[in-house]
């Protein structure tokens, strides 16, 4: 069904400021106008054509699917080219089953070549979304004429699927425009030739390869790799191969590869030493809703306060991780100036200037009253082992009032503390307007240390709704705090913001759940590494918190660079499966109100006690003591896989030829490649042996090879340049053949 519809789109072209940081002129976003070209099918009730009215009070204004079952599609085409940056989709005035969960836009000049844009979803609520869409190929923008919009899945899992709005937005102005069209078309010749020259390559039509690269100019590859070709394929130099791999690795080539691999969790429990005290060892006890922070100068970690199940606790410790020795600073940090006993605190550390600053409690609701729910402020100093008393209200002097599950951050540079979300205690008896005490959610605010002052930078609103049990991070490079997750009132959140602090403005960094994105929880604890510019995420509660008995933990990766999500581990048990409350030796048993430090110069993860969520032992705390590294593979390890590639070709092609050469070959300098704690590689190459005592080759064996291309120029030509294609991969894209084949672009015929 392919129904052509004429409405052209509201022209109210009110220009919206973009988030890009493209240098190229659509640094402002206008609406595009566009025409629905073509959807797979429709409800009559709804058209297609009501996509262009933003009616979020109207139910019939939708387009609508007449199934659930992709491929669904709807085909927007431009009223003329333009670089398309945005899109925005618009919602019901409530939650609504038909909401897309997951779908991908695609974008192109013609509707029969389009590329993927986008791979999104949308929340269930009524507010509408902004997504950034691909508009750039090797840092150019590329112009579109057609969008594609594809569901794939409905919140409701049984519904069909509805578009209730969409907007366009980009810049479609002729003069910015036609340069990219220029561009665009240079950019397709080129790669049409590249495609030639690779089929001709691989086919072994040399002089065809040579005239068309010499009339063109346009080279297939980096030199490095026409240089591989050459010594591998053409002259089957393995010697040669072996040493040039062995330069590319030295000029650091391979780190592209391996930075795209997935880290591998290392667990590993930590048996401390605690300090003596009358001849018996002294360590921390169980706890939950502690708080640690590390000092990566010293590598030295501290801990305070918590909850054991039955007492909020005020001791304090450092733990040395050289000598792996704890040692008490505090049994009760109040009769040393400093703050009671408390959990669901938060503290934030100076390691420049070795200060902790501690903030915030949980106070049941029966000791709510008075003096009780003003919100104390400590700061520790390191060197002089003294408390000092900030404040005792920090609502007195402009800042949060008293709160629990909250979030605190440093910025070590400017010296200036942020504080976000947690929940506002109340005397039970009191209420605020029409919202009961347990709603009341504070804002974010600063403070200053040197000028000992609070600032209000934004209040609970819309643009930034607080909330408790979520995470705060600072990129002291990018100037930017990081929250995601958290639960508010009865909702769990999966937005993911960013707050750049100098400029105080608010952008959506992505979506925190899709496709392979994050799942998002509450009570996670999380990590920054701002050399990596990855996020570190551990897992807490699951949305359904009365299924703790089932709880699993996981442990996530977000690469801000990339804005990617990667999930690396996995808990193999859960809390169900857990009995009693034994330490597992391989990994962690599944927990909520842990705590959880980063040392980002040694780049390891530690991990101290929590709750294991068991129903029939409530009051049940830990008190296991974990590492974390999350490690890939290494230059090293994939300069053995290449060399062990290499030599076992070598290997097939003399056992053809010399067996009894290729014997010693494989036992000297082919097994000095082996991973052996890699099975597969093991097998294969104990396997290896097999090919020095050849089978007959079947009938239909030498007609394939009766077939091959007279023009090859050696019998070995095909597997030479499989092995080719494979090193290849190891390269950077940016240096590389083109992915795909000539020959696929050949449409079958009918």
């Amino acid at each position: 069904m392919e129904p052509i519809s004429h409405l052209q789109t509201p022209t109210n072209f009110d220009a919206i400021p973009s988030s890009s940081s493209s240098s190229f002129a659509t640094d402002f976003s206008e609406k595009i106008p566009f025409v629905v070209y073509k959807c797979s099918s429709y409800s009559y009730s709804y058209l297609p054509e009501n996509i262009y009215y933003d009616r979020p009070g109207d139910q019939l204004s939708r387009w609508s699917s007449d199934s659930n079952n992709p491929p669904q599609f709807l085909v927007l085409k431009l009223e003329k080219p333009a670089i398309v940056k945005f899109i925005v989709f618009g919602k019901f005035e409530k939650t609504h089953v038909c909401n897309l969960k997951k779908f991908k836009v695609y974008g192109g000049l013609t509707e029969d070549h389009m590329i993927e844009v986008l791979d999104g979803g949308l929340k269930n609520d009524h507010q509408s979304e902004k997504f950034l869409l691909r508009h750039e190929i090797d840092g150019h923008p590329f112009p579109c004429r057609f969008i594609k919009i594809v569901p794939l899945q409905a919140w409701g899992p049984s519904f069909n699927f509805s578009i209730w709005y969409v907007e366009i937005l980009g810049n479609n102005r002729w003069e910015d425009v036609k340069p990219c069209m220029n561009w665009y078309n240079t950019y397709r010749e080129r790669e049409a030739i590249r495609l030639c020259l690779k089929h001709f390559r691989q086919r072994c039509y040399t002089e065809a390869y040579e005239a068309l690269s010499k009339k063109t100019n346009i080279s297939l590859e980096h030199p490095i790799l026409t240089q591989l070709h050459n010594l591998l394929v053409v002259h089957g130099d393995f010697k040669g191969c072996e040493v040039l791999i062995d330069q590319a690795n030295n000029e650091g080539i391979f780190e592209q590869y391996v930075s795209r691999q997935e880290y591998k969790p290392e667990w590993t429990p930590i048996e401390p030493v605690g300090s003596k005290k009358h001849g018996l060892e002294v360590r921390p006890g169980m706890r939950g809703g502690h708080q640690m922070c590390v000092d990566v100068l010293t590598e030295t970690i501290y801990m305070f306060g918590g909850w054991d199940g039955n007492h909020d606790l005020a001791d304090f410790w450092s733990y040395h991780l050289p000598s792996g020795t704890w040692t008490c600073i505090s049994q009760d940090t109040e009769a040393d100036g400093g703050p009671s006993a408390r959990s669901c605190h938060k503290m934030a550390f100076d390691y420049e200037r070795k200060q902790i600053f501690t903030l915030g409690r949980y106070l049941d609701a029966s000791v709510r009253k008075g003096d009780r729910l003003k919100c104390d402020f400590y700061m520790y100093d390191i060197e002089s082992q003294h408390w000092t008393f900030i404040t005792e209200d920090t609502a007195a002097m402009g800042g949060p009032r008293l709160i629990f599950d909250h979030q605190m951050v440093i910025d070590i540079k400017y010296q200036t503390i942020y504080v976000f979300g947690g929940r506002v205690l109340v005397n039970p008896c009191d209420t605020e307007g029409d919202r009961p005490p347990e709603h009341i959610f504070s804002g974010l605010y600063s403070f200053h240390i040197p000028s000992n002052s609070w600032t209000l930078l934004q209040e609970d609103s819309q643009a930034l709704r607080s909330r408790i049990g979520h995470s705060m991070l600072f990129h002291p490079v990018k100037r930017e705090l990081y929250i995601f997750a958290g639960q508010r009132s009865k909702e769990y959140l999966n937005d993911f913001l960013a707050y750049q602090v100098d400029t105080k403005t608010i952008r959506h960094v992505t979506q925190a759940t899709g496709k392979d994105g994050y799942q998002a929880g509450f009570t996670q604890r999380a990590t920054l590494d701002p050399e990596l510019n990855e996020i570190h995420v551990f897992s807490g509660l699951s949305r359904d918190k009365d299924k703790k008995e089932n709880m699993k933990n996981s442990f996530w990766v977000y690469n801000i660079h990339k804005d990617r999500w990667s999930c690396i581990y996995r808990s193999e048990s859960s809390s169900q499966q857990s009995t009693g409350i034994k330490v597992q030796h391989t990994e962690p048993m599944p927990r909520f109100a842990h705590q959880l430090v980063y040392d980002h110069v040694h780049k390891t993860h530690y991990l101290f006690g929590g709750n294991p969520g068991k129903d029939s032992m409530p009051k049940t705390r830990l008190d296991d003591f974990w590492s974390l590294k999350l490690s890939r593979p290494s230059c090293e390890n994939l300069l053995r896989q290449c060399r062990y590639l290499i030599r076992k070709h070598h290997f097939i092609e003399m056992s053809s030829t010399n067996p009894r050469k290729a014997l010693s070959y494989l036992q000297t300098e082919l097994a000095e490649t082996v991973n052996h704690d890699d099975f597969e590689q093991t097998k294969e190459f104990q396997l290896l042996t097999s090919s020095l005592f050849p089978t007959a080759k079947t009938e239909e064996e030498e007609a394939a090879e009766q077939m091959e291309p007279l023009s090859s120029s050696s019998h070995f030509f095909k597997s030479r340049t499989q092995l080719f294609d494979q090193l290849v991969d190891f390269f950077p894209e940016s240096m590389t053949q083109p992915k795909e084949n000539l020959v696929d672009l050949v449409p079958l015929l009918y």
